[in-house]
């Protein structure tokens, strides 16, 4: 039967990562990056597509799990009949192979014990060729290949039946056995191999080091930290840059078509992630992001792209891949995405709010870095009365979204405030007033209600959208105002389901052109957290955040939404956006006057 999404948890070495689910099977795991095919493919299938559970023989659902200590090693233990064992998995952080590691560990008694080890390349398409070699267990298909092997060698008979490799072996008190898979091209000779226990000493040391970097120290410090580690999971390390999700598909609806590929690095994340990193702590990490964005949005401002590949690839097709038959049912199983198309005016604004953030905040400035913030804002200046996709992606015709113009508005009060406060910066700040403030009339004449007092999604609508929560947090207008007091107040009223908020209406008529529903989205629930605290409804505020918290599975992680009706996660998993939103709110929170969330600064 196929998990929750939530029944998963996450192990990564930096590069990619796999999720491996309550029951020890690993159903998710491309490589050798996020980006990468899939070998296990199960959780967008069936077992048929790739899969590697561990676990004792006929046993279901481990007991309890948990990472451990303030790092992403998982340990999953069950209580059998003749005794009890551990399994220990984890990714190391490579020097060149990636490597995925299960340690078996007998706790009491004799517990019997099964490896299944279902390889499949290309998202379960292909079968790979399975042979012995020098002790080890090969696997190789076209140009990936994977290599098997246990420690010790001799304690587990392995063999191979239907195109799946099966293990048995018996664990006493005490006792330990090491799986290791390593991932490397098939065309180059045998890779080195690593040790096993070793790599776990090594890895735990790797983390709680990171981790003791962490400067918060507040009432929520266990669930920041833990949402911090599993941002880092979500960085690809030779890059800087951060994925949205390390998963392609896991519906918005079940059974539904909001099926996407979430493996990529969107720019309208930069800021908030700029802004999480810095307030706790992880000014490395924030500069190496910063970079990334650099990097990715260099060229000619008018091909700004909403997200990018991991190096900052710019090419990211949309296929559908047939084969799969889709988390429980949920079809098309997509990868690549197609809304890297699309013109989205707000990242202009959130690009310029990111390198202003990191400048505030002390950065190491980097020359080019205002230069090119004047040829963004040139294009912006030009094109921000234009219709567009807007921040959610819509696959329905472009209207002039409220956010994309408040977005435009921070992105001249940005470059304003810059030339203010560093006299060397050269530009017209005369110039960026006056847009500033053309786009504050226009947004007010006409994306306001005065008859329902709030901010409405795009010009000449009805309809509510949840990233105007936003506009207090950015500047737009002051937390007091009666249109900001309006627009949260009328955000509660009508996008509320089940306690969490919505995008936007899914009640009949839907902005974004697709059939079918979706749950509540946690980012926009933790938007709402900031804006109650902005405007003096702290209570609340708090009691939202922590009905929040109460969501996040057993190891403390999040999906994109929450479906409140059936009491699960929905989205790509575990989601970027979803702890980022969790970092700050709790930072906002903690700190008297807000300090602790930089956004907007």
């Amino acid at each position: 039967m196929t998990q929750r999404i939530e029944d998963y948890a996450l192990i990564g070495d930096l590069q990619t990562a796999a999720l491996v689910g309550k029951d020890g099977s690993i159903d998710w795991l491309c490589l050798p990056r996020f980006d990468s095919a899939a070998c296990f493919a199960a959780l967008l299938g069936d077992e048929e597509n790739g899969h590697w559970r561990m676990a004792p023989a006929g046993a279901g659902a481990c007991g309890h799990r948990a990472y451990r200590g303030n790092s992403l090693i998982l340990e999953s233990v069950w209580e059998t009949h003749s005794g009890s064992v551990k399994v220990t998995d984890f990714m190391p952080q490579r020097d060149k192979a990636p490597d995925v590691v299960r340690i078996v560990e007998g706790l009491s008694g004799e517990v019997a014990m099964r490896s299944t080890l279902r390889l499949r390349f290309d998202y379960g398409n292909i079968v790979p060729w399975m042979r012995r070699t020098t002790g080890h267990r090969v696997a190789v298909a076209g140009p990936d290949s994977v290599w098997l092997r246990t420690e010790p060698a001799d304690q587990v008979k392995t063999w191979g039946q239907q195109y799946t490799t099966y293990s048995s072996f018996t664990v006493a008190e005490g006792e330990k056995v090491a799986f290791v898979l390593t991932w490397h091209p098939s065309h180059e000779p045998q890779p080195p191999f690593t040790d096993p226990h070793q790599g776990l000493e090594q890895s735990l040391q790797d983390w709680e080091a990171w981790a003791a970097l962490c400067c918060y120290e507040g009432p929520y410090r266990e669930a920041v930290l833990r949402s911090l580690i599993t941002l880092k999971a979500l960085t690809y390390g030779p890059t800087g840059g951060i994925v949205a999700a390390p998963t392609t598909s896991l519906p918005e609806e079940i059974g539904g078509v909001r099926n996407w590929d979430y493996r990529y690095c969107w720019l309208r994340d930069s800021t908030l992630t700029l802004g999480a990193l810095v307030a706790a702590g992880y000014i490395d990490e924030a500069a190496a992001w910063r970079d990334w964005l650099l990097r990715a949005v260099a060229g000619d401002p008018a091909d700004l792209q909403i997200m990018y590949g991991l190096a900052g690839e710019r090419r990211l097709p949309e296929t559908e891949l047939p084969w799969l038959s889709g988390y429980e049912g949920s079809k098309p199983v997509r990868t690549g995405n197609a809304a890297v198309k699309q013109l989205q005016l707000d990242v202009y604004g959130e690009v310029i709010d990111s390198l202003h953030l990191a400048r505030a905040w002390g950065l190491r400035a980097k020359p080019h870095a205002w230069n090119l913030q004047l040829s963004l804002l040139g294009f912006l200046e030009s094109n921000w009365r234009e219709p567009d996709e807007g921040l959610w992606e819509v696959r329905g015709p472009r209207r002039h979204f409220v956010h994309s113009k408040v977005m435009a508005w921070v992105a001249a009060d940005r470059a304003v405030r810059a030339l203010e406060g560093d006299p060397s910066l050269r530009g017209d700040a005369d110039r960026w007033r006056a847009m500033r403030d053309e786009v504050h009339r226009e947004v007010c004449e006409k994306g306001y209600d005065p008859e329902r007092n709030t901010f409405t999604q795009y010009y000449g609508s009805r309809e509510l959208d949840a990233a105007t929560l936003l506009i207090p947090r950015v500047g737009f207008l002051p937390p007091d105002d009666p249109r900001v007091v309006g627009t949260i107040e009328a955000v509660q009223a009508e996008l509320t389901h089940g306690g969490f908020i919505r995008r936007y209406s899914m009640d009949g008529f839907t902005v974004d052109g697709l059939p079918g529903d979706e749950g509540t989205f946690l980012a926009c629930s933790f938007w709402l957290v900031d804006a109650l605290r902005l405007t003096g409804r702290v209570k609340e505020a708090r009691e939202l955040f922590e009905r929040l918290l109460r969501l996040r599975n057993d190891v403390g992680l999040l999906a994109e939404e929450y479906d409140p009706a059936t009491g699960r996660q929905l989205g790509n998993f575990p989601q970027a956006f979803s702890h980022i939103g969790l970092v700050g709110s709790a930072l906002a929170l903690d700190a008297e006057d807000g300090a602790g969330w930089p956004h907007g600064s």
